[in-house]
């Protein structure tokens, strides 16, 4: 599997890292954190030193609860920090996390290089054909609900079919509208019970029968840290593990905040898999 990155082909053979750059006050990890050009630069730099694939750029807070930021504000934040960014860094891959189609545009025009939209399509209806138009790779997530409200009692008949079944049916929009390159994301979280979210993972090997690479992004997420009964900050060992199984489980991209701890993940199960 290989996603067109602007004319370069990025092989997906062996999984690669996504390193989240949030470029909000109230994310759940590491909100307000950087929130200088300085510190940001320097954290791009740490994550592509540590051998980054993708940079993951955010300026909406999609916790539960998070309230909706104005498309103007959202790109008031975004745009100038991934200009700031591909200035610097030239060949660096960006993905713009974000559910509106205006914001995706511009932060491709500005020098993005993938549209991860953790709504699949839901939100802003224009998604697909903007996308299209701009022949980027697309992250298509799985959320039920929308972020304000998504963790209130979400119920399903059965998860893993609902999901493919739903990614079945939004991958086949996406791909009339011109969308070549296709991720999919299970969406850990995202209107989804502790219980589920571990049911996704242990199954996670189902979602190969939608024939699209996989992310992952459970990183020091609520469903590490209930089950240890710690917090975010204490979560790196459990999303370690988490990756770990995510990877054995056809994981192509795992999303996280540690990208060092990621990567040395992804080089221990490939020499394994390659010498047993």
């Amino acid at each position: 599997m290989t996603l067109n990155i602007k004319g370069t082909l990025l092989d997906l053979s062996k999984p690669k890292v996504m390193g989240i750059l949030n470029i909000t006050p109230d994310s759940f990890f590491d909100g307000g954190e950087y929130n200088t050009e300085e510190k940001i630069l320097s954290q791009v730099k740490k994550m592509l030193i540590e051998g980054a694939d993708i940079i993951d750029i955010g300026g909406q807070s999609s916790r539960p609860g998070a309230k909706k930021l104005t498309i103007k504000k959202e790109i008031d934040r975004v745009i100038p920090i991934i200009k700031l960014i591909t200035k610097k860094y030239k060949n660096v891959i960006i993905s713009i996390d974000t559910f509106n189609s205006e914001v995706a545009k511009k932060a491709i025009d500005a020098g993005a290089s993938i549209v991860n939209d953790i709504s699949g399509g839901d939100i802003d209806k224009d998604m697909y054909r903007v996308v299209g138009n701009l022949k980027v790779p697309y992250i298509m997530m799985h959320m039920k609900g929308v972020p304000s409200t998504m963790q209130n009692n979400p119920k399903y008949d059965d998860i893993i079919f609902d999901i493919i079944k739903n990614l079945s049916y939004k991958i086949d929009l996406a791909k009339k509208a011109g969308i070549l390159d296709i991720i999919i994301d299970p969406g850990f979280g995202f209107g989804k019970s502790l219980k589920d979210n571990f049911k996704i993972l242990k199954n996670l090997t189902s979602f190969k029968q939608l024939n699209q690479p996989i992310m992952v992004g459970v990183s020091r997420k609520s469903m590490i840290y209930n089950v240890l009964e710690s917090n975010a900050n204490d979560a790196l060992n459990g999303t370690t593990c988490l990756n770990s199984i995510s990877i054995n489980n056809g994981a192509n991209i795992i999303r996280v905040h540690d990208v060092k701890e990621a990567k040395e993940t992804v080089k221990l199960i490939g020499f394994m898999n390659e010498n047993s």
